[in-house]
This record gives structure tokens, sequence and C-alpha cells, in this order.
């Protein structure tokens, strides 16, 4: 199911609270940061243009990294994705800032 994802899919859901399943079983509301497409990582003969998600939580959270899963409208329930944890970088450092590659 992955694999078949494409960078679309997530930009469909700017402004739509995502619920992220964290590792330890409990959910954090997210939402999507942006989409970048990374046309220099594609592989050749690959349909699918590799692409990057960032989120940020909507409440604090101690979260840093691991498996999750997120359910994405339009798609589903996302399974075993790797989700890692950014540096806030100037903003709110209580919320949660993270990023999703998909190669």
């Amino acid at each position: 199911m992955l694999h078949l994802l494409q960078s679309e899919d997530f930009r469909a859901a700017f402004e739509q609270p995502l619920r992220l399943a964290l590792p330890d079983g409990s959910e954090l509301a997210v939402l999507v940061d942006g989409v970048s497409e990374a046309p220099q990582s594609r592989m050749p003969d690959s349909p699918r243009m590799p692409f990057s998600v960032t989120l940020h939580s909507l409440q604090p959270t101690a979260f840093v990294d691991g498996l999750c899963q997120l359910h994405l409208p339009g798609v589903g329930a996302l399974r075993d994705l790797y989700v890692s944890r950014n540096p806030p970088l100037g903003r709110d450092p209580q919320l949660g800032y993270f990023s999703i590659v998909f190669n």
C-alpha cells in the first residue's frame, strides 16, 4: 500500500487534523505542513516520484520517532510509517514537528 502513495494524497489533507497512532498505542492529532517532491532521488523506471511530508502536532508531545499508523482521508490507514521528529527551529518548542519520507 505504501508504495502506491503519491504526494497528492497528502496535499489533499492540508488543513485537516489527522490521527497519528504512536508506537505506545496513544494517538496524536497532527496537521500536514508541507509536501516536497525529490525528483533527483527518483529511481530509473520507477513510476513514483519520491517525496517527503512534514507534520506538526496540535498539542504538546514527547514522541520522538518510530513506526506509526496514520489515517489519511480518501486512502485509509497507513501502517508501519517511520515518523521522525524534527527540531522546532524557532517554532513552539512544546509541539512536535515530524517528517515522513517516501522513496
